[in-house]
């Protein structure tokens, strides 16, 4: 059950020749796929494009009626080794999931892939998480591409151009028996836009027909001495052939431009940024037009040394804008220069950040220092838009603005998640006997390094929580405990966690949150979700599996909200004398996920005049006592704090808002760590009953009898 239905956007997929799309840039990708006659897909979910296996999952249906076989892969390696259909056959085949970690994941098969090439177009799309709305750590696919020479293509940010880029790179990698990335980041994911569509193409030669006639090569398996006729044949045969192709069609574009003494070089995605920036310094317009010349790379990886010589002979100093770091081109380019004796001067990190997302600020600032430095007339004749501060400026007023008044605010668990519980009886428990190293692991869990719990003391990588704790595996006077999420379980987890724990007869603890999704990459199905799913295998129960692989201690929680027992459970856990590795497995459906699909039904529920009840905490004023122990224990956005109403208390007491959806954990962390009884439950009935009425008409006035006693003795006293 994913965060965003498709459902009604995928029938733009059906569009025939020369008919206009309009519509997101994941969706244009699909449609492009469809028009390049591809035989399968296959690709793991993750940000930026978490969003592709969504619609290729809602268009199944479209996909099968042209052939092509579909598969939600169990991780990015399984994704990639996918590819290995189109290494003896003539199938076009698509994989994608996300930059870097993703690719990491991927690297054995993709390494393999690439050394001994492919028959079939092999089209990798990578969302290139790199920037400040990342999560994950900041490197770029450049390196990996570069490493396993796979050509990599970085297309402007505007529909048409990723899909021609979709469309050539399965020529390409055909023309040059290599594998192909393609890079989108996130402004190229959802830019919206149209393009003039082709028809959908069935596969010409078909995975039927492969399986029906199979081949091999033995010169294409990566087996020495196999692989030193790989490497020479990749320099001597596939590096020209992709070359001259990228040459012959075009592929990268050259804009021309008033001032042509001096030229930018810029990657395919950060053109739109570049253009705005050129705008905002007066040097383009509102369409594109540039005062100086642009060499537009939507290859980035092989460089082709003619195109720069060409674009560079006769001008005095180029701008290289390159994203993040290393410079991988623009020490490319300084050799592809001085081996062709063109003395132009490069610029690029001496006036562009070396690391950091290239915003639409920071090139601005860029482009304004290169022009400065080679053709200040330009700025003295140019006319910049006069509503634009100083970047500089504007920051410092920002930051003036709200200095003091903003609290800063890290990432944090949803309101009423279920994995909050669970640290909030970790806290308990380490009240009472002490604290514990614990390994933490990719996912919604991982915001517990956050306050108010602040645990964690390392992430290696998603479900290798309980092997980031395998060194801890020693005598000693405590256990360590790791973290895992489902999703990284099945991911990664049960073997080089579960698994290698039981090889080497750990002694830790681990906990497997078990939410019933793929929460982090937006609640999409795994294994162990527990709803039914046409087309894969769920309801897989993570304890079989845990057991499975010699796991004996196992206890699995089905409702993490009980604190009390997750206290207790984790205690139990911590001290028992049994050897081996311990798994709490601790079960609750994500809350957002769940109120994607309750809500619906209970409206359509109270539409039809039916009863609905909904469940919602308060807090008593005249009970609190203005600790915050319940914040401080459980960190729930619904929990705030409001004035005390009572003109003698100065502390502020707790308030629950109406974002509450009414998961109990306040109530439960007060009672399981022992704090005031201040928390009510209170149940918002939709279309009440004639019960419901008569029952709320006694409470009100045996509650009115009293309150009217409590008054008349005050009134006495």
């Amino acid at each position: 059950m994913a965060e965003r239905s498709f459902k009604e956007e995928v029938e733009k997929l059906k569009l025939g020749e020369g008919e206009e799309f309009h519509g997101e840039g994941i969706l244009a990708v699909t449609k492009a796929l469809l028009q390049s006659g591809v035989s399968y897909v296959a690709g793991y979910q993750g940000a930026p494009i978490s969003h592709l296996m969504d619609v290729l999952a809602d268009a199944n249906d479209i996909l099968e009626g042209l052939g092509v076989h579909f598969e939600n892969s169990a991780s990015e390696a399984t994704a990639a080794a996918t590819l290995a259909a189109s290494v003896n056959y003539p199938l076009r085949g698509a994989v994608t999931f996300k930059s870097t970690v993703g690719t990491n994941v991927a690297s054995d098969a993709l390494a393999n892939l690439a050394s001994g090439g492919v028959t079939g177009g092999a089209l990798v799309i990578i969302g290139e998480d790199y920037g400040e709305g990342s999560s994950i750590m900041q490197e770029r696919v450049h390196a990996f591409a570069m490493k396993s020479q796979m050509w990599l293509i970085d297309p402007r940010p505007n529909l048409p151009s990723i899909v021609r880029a979709v469309e050539t790179a399965f020529e390409l990698s055909e023309h040059s028996n290599t594998p192909v990335m393609m890079e989108l980041r996130i402004r190229a994911c959802h830019v919206y836009g149209r393009f003039k569509t082709k028809a959908n193409k069935k596969p010409e030669f078909t995975l039927t027909d492969a399986l029906n006639n199979p081949r091999r090569d033995l010169s294409r398996i990566a087996m020495p001495p196999m692989t030193y006729v790989h490497e020479k044949d990749k320099w001597d045969v596939r590096w020209p052939a992709a070359v001259k192709f990228i040459e012959d069609h075009g592929l990268n574009e050259f804009f021309d431009g008033e001032a042509n003494d001096i030229g930018i070089v810029v990657q395919g995605g950060l053109y739109n940024t570049t253009i705005r920036a050129l705008m905002l310094n007066g040097l383009a317009d509102s369409f594109g037009e540039s005062k100086v010349p642009l060499y537009v790379m939507n290859v980035t990886y092989p460089l082709v040394d003619s195109e720069f010589t060409r674009f560079c002979a006769g001008k005095k100093a180029i701008l290289i804008v390159e994203e993040g770091q290393p410079d991988f081109i623009e020490q490319a380019v300084n050799t592809i220069l001085r081996r062709a004796d063109i003395q132009t001067r490069i610029h690029g990190k001496d006036v562009l950040p070396m690391a950091g997302e290239y915003t639409g600020a920071v090139v601005r600032e860029g482009v304004r220092k290169f022009i400065e430095k080679t053709r200040p007339d330009l700025i003295a004749t140019s006319m910049p838009d006069p509503n634009v501060v100083n970047f500089d400026e504007r920051k410092s007023t920002a930051i003036a603005a709200v200095d003091g008044k903003v609290h800063g605010r890290p990432p944090a668990f949803c309101t009423g998640c279920p994995e909050r519980p669970i640290f909030a009886a970790m806290k308990l428990v380490e009240r009472d006997i002490g604290p514990h190293h614990v390994s933490a692991d990719i996912g919604c869990h991982l915001f517990s390094i956050f306050p108010p719990f602040n645990i964690g003391a390392t992430t290696m990588g998603y479900g290798l929580g309980a092997a980031g704790a395998s060194a801890f595996n020693v005598e000693g006077g405590r256990r360590a405990i790791s973290m895992m999420g489902d999703g990284g379980f099945w991911h990664n987890g049960l073997t080089s966690g579960v698994g290698n724990a039981v090889f080497n007869k750990s002694d830790n603890v681990l906990i497997i949150v078990d939410n019933g999704y793929s929460a982090a990459t937006g609640g999409q199905d795994i294994p162990s979700s527990y709803q039914s799913h046409a087309t894969r295998g769920t309801k897989n129960s993570i304890e079989k599996a845990v057991r499975g692989v010699g796991v004996n201690w196992v206890r699995t929680i089905t409702r993490t909200y009980d604190v009390a027992k997750m206290r207790d459970t984790l205690r139990e856990a911590l001290t028992t004398a049994t050897k081996g590795p311990k798994v709490i497995i601790a079960q609750s459906e994500c809350m957002l996920n769940k109120q994607r699909r309750i809500r619906p039904l209970l409206r359509k529920a109270a539409q039809r005049g039916e009863r609905v009840v909904r469940e919602r905490f308060g807090v008593d004023a005249d009970t609190c006592t203005g600790d915050h122990s319940c914040i401080r224990l459980s960190g729930c956005p619904s929990l705030t704090i409001a004035p005390n109403p009572d003109p003698l208390r100065r502390e502020p007491i707790t308030k629950v808002i109406n974002s509450c959806v009414g998961c109990g954990l306040c109530g439960e962390v007060a009672h399981a760590a022992v704090l005031c009884p201040s928390f009510y439950r209170a149940s918002l009935i939709t279309n009440p009953t004639g019960w419901d009425r008569f029952k709320d008409r006694v409470r009100g006035a045996v509650i009115g009898f009293f309150q009217r006693r409590i008054e008349r003795k005050l009134a006495a006293a």
